[in-house]
């Protein structure tokens, strides 16, 4: 793109209007219904939804006048959430709150707080409280949606080639083996991972490109049965404006291209190549993402006014080979950038066919509302990251409470996006450097050695439901707040995954005062099946507490022994009157499972 219309590009992109600023981000009213409920160690709020919300952010304060500040439940990223109820667990029992919850229209914004309802988390007095949870058996049941299917992250894809060694074990080899994992007990379908234009794909070959690292790349992906996501980034050192400009320990390189003309070739000469490689029907299944979280200035040098050109010139370039490829964005940090893609795309009949961002810590918010708002509400939610926590080398990464996390998110996500990705499958990953031990905080699913954390064992339970979802109501303590349910029926089989979790990070090492009993009635179920129940607690699959004591690369008997002590094992559950009582620790969750007696 010659200079003088970049300029005026830039000059149309900065004229945008007070009127579009507003249409971007309308003022909401407030939930017009709230209500906050104590309970043992635990405050409940529940609202009435408002039209136009992508989520809600939850207030408390103090005293009769004291100031609402938002509710910290310690994520590190977004506290909104993106739907009722919310358990308060950062609460001081015997304390009086205040509480009030305002709507989001955009994750940077929020509207004015509804009225302040009043609460007191109680004082623990020795009991356990109950809750109870009837699931309609005999019901007809709705479609199981299952977001954790479509995509998983992964460490960049060249480290397939890789032949290094991390803690003794080959990255390349283990890498595979942990994607190939994915696909064939969780039926996980493609794979989102970075820099696919690194330097160590050597996509530049002075004035001419060569693909064969990126076919050899693919060709190992899709041999494991699954399909890229195709994150068009990072910037080759020969296109970039400034290759100093760099993130991770491999150095990408982060700058906008010294000319958009150049970046559009090598786009265009790698989607054709794709479709010339393994055929367009197959390409046609795949997702172009544009560049990862250029809103934030460790991913992207450049302003947000370049970002929205490399957008442009990138989704022409794709459509360029066949218009009904699938390009998309922001994939920003956050979930920022979403309003401010559909505007400019709006404008300027930019393709949209996806919209993808990320968050941590926190549910997923409902960004159809920016779609419909913006009139895109056809377009596809990909989530392609989501984890318990941004921060790599975080302990709570191999921890029993992000397994149990995962369920939540999973279960607020499904329905209403097509997929949400967790980041990473594998511990071998190296944006901050190698594996330093084997247990270190690592965003990955499975260990250097490929050992499954909690995390792994959480969509192995879900994996377990099945294909029809039941009707489910809960009444109690902490219901549908603390304690949730998914109830499922396969043919001859009915599963019902129950936890028990607060958001609260302060929380994830248990809380004594949030354990709940749980009475789970299946009126209608035939008294002669026999239950099971496959449990996930602390101490019950979690790795973090069988791999204590361990040196920092354990032996490859220690490696099998830990894959025995923390396998996920089913045992009996007597099933009297339609019901099995259970206790759930918070965190906990329990697979039960009913099925025709056999013999």
């Amino acid at each position: 793109m010659q200079q003088d219309a970049r300029t005026d590009w830039d000059a149309r992109i900065a004229r945008r209007s007070d009127e579009d600023r507003a249409f971007a981000f309308p003022e909401l009213d407030p939930p017009k219904e709230v209500s906050a409920v104590g309970g043992i160690g635990q405050v409940t709020i529940d609202w009435s939804p408002v039209d136009g919300a992508v989520g809600y952010l939850i207030l408390r304060g103090t005293g009769e006048r004291g100031p609402l500040e938002p509710v910290d439940h310690h994520s590190g990223d977004v506290l909104s959430v993106p739907a009722p109820p919310y358990v308060d667990t950062t609460v001081t029992p015997g304390t009086p709150y205040r509480y009030a919850v305002a709507s989001v229209p955009e994750v940077t914004v929020h509207g004015k707080p509804s009225h302040t309802v009043g609460a007191v988390p109680l004082v623990a007095d020795g009991t356990v409280p109950a809750v109870a949870v009837t699931v309609d058996v005999v019901a007809e049941g709705t479609e199981l949606h299952r977001p954790w299917e479509p995509m998983i992250g992964s460490e960049r894809l060249s480290q397939l080639l890789c032949t290094d060694r991390t803690g003794g074990h080959e990255i390349g080899t283990e890498l595979e083996d942990a994607l190939r994992r994915m696909r064939n007990e969780l039926g996980v379908r493609a794979v989102r991972a970075h820099a696919i234009f690194h330097d160590d794909t050597h996509v530049v070959d002075g004035s001419s490109y060569d693909f064969s690292v990126v076919d050899a790349i693919y060709d190992k992906l899709l041999g494991i049965g699954l399909r890229p996501v195709v994150e068009l980034g990072f910037m080759p050192r020969e296109l970039a404006s400034d290759p100093t400009r760099t993130v991770f320990e491999y150095g990408a390189i982060i700058s906008p291209p010294a000319s958009y003309d150049a970046w559009h070739d090598l786009v265009r000469a790698l989607v054709q190549h794709l479709v010339d490689r393994y055929g367009l029907d197959e390409v046609l299944t795949w997702d172009f993402e544009v560049w990862n979280e250029a809103n934030l200035e460790v991913f992207w040098s450049g302003t947000k006014t370049e970002w929205l050109q490399l957008y442009d010139v990138t989704a022409a370039a794709v459509k360029s080979v066949d218009p009904r490829l699938a390009v998309g964005g922001p994939a920003s940090a956050a979930a920022g950038w979403v309003d401010d893609l559909l505007i400019h795309a709006k404008r300027y009949g930019t393709p949209v066919d996806f919209i993808s961002t990320h968050t941590y810590g926190s549910p997923p918010l409902d960004v159809r509302a920016s779609l419909e708002r913006h009139g895109y509400g056809d377009a596809r939610i990909l989530w392609t990251e989501w984890g318990v926590t941004p921060r790599h080398f975080n302990p709570i990464n191999d921890s029993l409470f992000a397994g149990i996390f995962l369920l939540r998110g999973m279960r607020s996500a499904a329905g209403r996006i097509e997929a949400l990705s967790y980041w990473v499958a594998s511990d071998h990953f190296e944006e901050l450097g190698r594996p330093p031990r084997f247990l270190h905080g690592g965003f990955g699913l499975q260990t250097v050695g490929g050992v499954a954390k909690p995390r792994y064992h959480a969509l192995t339970l879900l994996s377990r439901l099945g294909p029809d979802e039941l009707p489910v109501t809960l009444s109690g303590d902490g219901a549908g707040s603390l304690v949730e349910a998914w109830a499922s029926r396969d043919r001859d089989r009915i599963a019902v995954l129950l936890w028990n979790l607060t958001l609260d990070q302060s929380k994830a090492d248990g809380a004594a005062e949030l354990s709940r009993n749980v009475r789970l009635q299946l009126p209608g179920i035939d008294p002669s099946w026999e239950a099971t129940a496959t449990t996930l607690a602390i101490g019950i699959g979690d790795l973090a507490t069988a791999a204590a004591g361990l040196p920092d690369w354990p032996t490859d008997d220690q490696l099998r022994d830990l894959k025995e002590q923390t396998k996920l094992v089913s045992t009996p559950l007597e099933l009297h009157d339609a019901t099995v009582e259970l206790t759930l620790p918070m965190p906990s969750a329990v697979l039960v499972e009913l099925r025709p007696r056999r013999g």
